[in-house]
């Protein structure tokens, strides 16, 4: 065993961790990092990446199905889904690829093994090679991530009864699917299988599917799902999943009584749970809140001296924006940067359907049950020339204000690259812009983000293209 000294240890490389070491090489540290399996995580391997350009893939083959509007038709086409699900793998190759060269340009040691702490700032690496090696540091982060929940009775076994990960590394289309979880990453997968020909249903257990989002926004996007023939059902509970000669039984019980829903392949994505097993941090004493997450202060410190946890280990908020932003903030604290605590209540988060969602802030229920008076700008892309153009004219535009100071408190977009026109808002709430400094910004004609324009002039009631 040998033992190395650093200024900062890192335990994991997804997109916290990898990034926090970079920015740390950055400041000049001494940066070692740990990672078991792959660079990127969840994320860039079997999440946000490899779905993207899943989705995109299944764009392309909605349009070729809609070839009539556009003037053009197709014959004789045939979809390949497993080579969708090449194309997919190699994107998320390259950026892997990508983020080691940065790693390794920057100076920073990376470890193949699994760690374990045997102190705040010292852990034991067991090498994947073989050996061992003992890593100690001025401070230790942990960026281990998440697993997915899977609630009693819905074990996967990767052939019927899928996680998100089983999904995104299969190359056969399933013929059907029922989705048990109506939040994000059930929603985009069973997208891309509708796209390319299965049939889908979702199973919610909340009455709107994105239970965190808006309620109008939930209720457009389940509208939009209805036409693309994804059936969904609001306010049902799954009560339990048995196989079948076919596939799986699902059975789902809700006000309208008890069914079972049958189909190939079910896929359990119900959210993602905390995954700290195995890391020391009971023997060592380190707080965890209930369902295991990492506690941590608003600094991202746990409750022992030098010892951080960033990302979803810490359950703020499971996003890989959000960890990678969290790593850059404990680094610069730790090299006395001043920032202020890190606070998730206006990140931006994304579902990239059709159409796709994309909010940050309070919406409005939210700033209404916390006692705010608000004003609200709604816009439909409907008359938007642009989404008429590209034939996405779904959905709509949604700010919220606070009545007297004028203040940004969140927005939702549902529409076209609403996760592209996002961040218009997310900057102007960042810069403390009002709404009417959003709407007297000359915005270029014809362009989807006329959209976002004429929605800050109707938090005013001056909505120009609007009866």
């Amino acid at each position: 065993m040998t033992e190395e000294t650093y200024d900062l240890s890192i335990l994991g490389g997804g997109p916290g961790g990898y990034v926090a070491a970079i920015r740390a090489a950055q400041l000049g540290m001494k940066v070692a990092l740990v990672e078991r399996e792959y660079l990127g995580g969840v994320c860039l391997n079997w999440g946000c990446i490899p779905t993207k350009a899943l989705l995109r893939n299944a764009e392309v083959a909605r349009l070729l199905g809609n070839g009539k509007e556009f003037g053009f038709s197709v014959e004789g086409v045939t979809l390949d889904y497993g080579a969708a699900a090449d194309r997919s793998k190699k994107v998320a190759a390259r950026l892997i690829k990508g983020i080691q060269t940065l790693l390794e340009k920057n100076g920073v040691e990376i470890l193949w093994g699994s760690g374990r702490l045997t102190a705040p700032t010292t852990l034991d690496v067991a090498l994947n090679e073989g050996g061992t090696r003992t890593l100690t540091a001025k401070a230790t982060l942990l960026a281990t991530g998440g697993r997915p929940c899977v609630p009693p009775g819905m074990t996967p076994d990767g052939d019927h009864v899928l996680t998100a990960r089983h999904a995104i590394e299969r190359r056969t289309l399933p013929t059907s699917a029922i989705i048990i979880g109506g939040g994000p990453i059930g929603l985009e997968i069973g997208t891309i299988w509708a796209s390319y020909g299965a049939e889908v249903q979702v199973v919610e257990m909340q009455p709107q599917i994105l239970p965190a989002e808006d309620e109008e926004a939930a209720t457009e996007l389940e509208r939009a799902l209805r036409r693309q023939k994804i059936r969904v059902h609001t306010a049902t509970r799954v009560t339990q999943i048995t196989k079948s000669e076919s596939g799986v039984r699902v059975a789902v019980i809700s006000d309208k009584g008890e069914q079972v829903l049958e189909a190939e392949v079910a896929l359990v994505a119900v959210g993602f749970c905390a995954a700290p097993q195995g890391l020391g941090l009971e023997e060592l004493g380190v707080r965890q809140e209930k369902g295991g997450w990492v506690a941590v202060d608003g600094y991202l410190r746990t409750s022992l001296p030098g010892l951080y946890a960033i990302g979803d280990c810490n359950g703020t908020l499971p996003l890989a924006h959000v960890a990678s932003a969290q790593g850059i903030a404990v680094v610069e604290t730790i090299a006395g940067i001043e920032r202020p605590p890190f606070d998730c209540t206006f990140i931006p988060h994304g579902t990239y359907t059709t159409p796709q969602v994309a909010s940050f802030g309070l919406t409005e229920a939210k700033a209404r049950a916390q006692g705010l008076t608000v004003r609200v700008g709604k816009f439909p892309f409907l008359p938007n020339g642009k989404a008429l153009g590209l034939g996405e004219n779904q959905g709509f535009v949604k700010i919220v204000a606070e009545e007297e100071s004028h203040k940004l408190l969140g927005a939702v977009i549902v529409g076209p690259e609403a996760t592209e026109l996002l961040p218009e808002l997310v900057l102007a709430h960042e810069a403390g812009l009002s709404p009417e400094a959003v709407a007297q910004t000359v915005h270029a004609h014809p362009t989807l983000n006329e959209a976002i324009m004429e929605a800050a002039h109707g938090v005013f009631g001056k909505a120009i293209h609007m009866i």
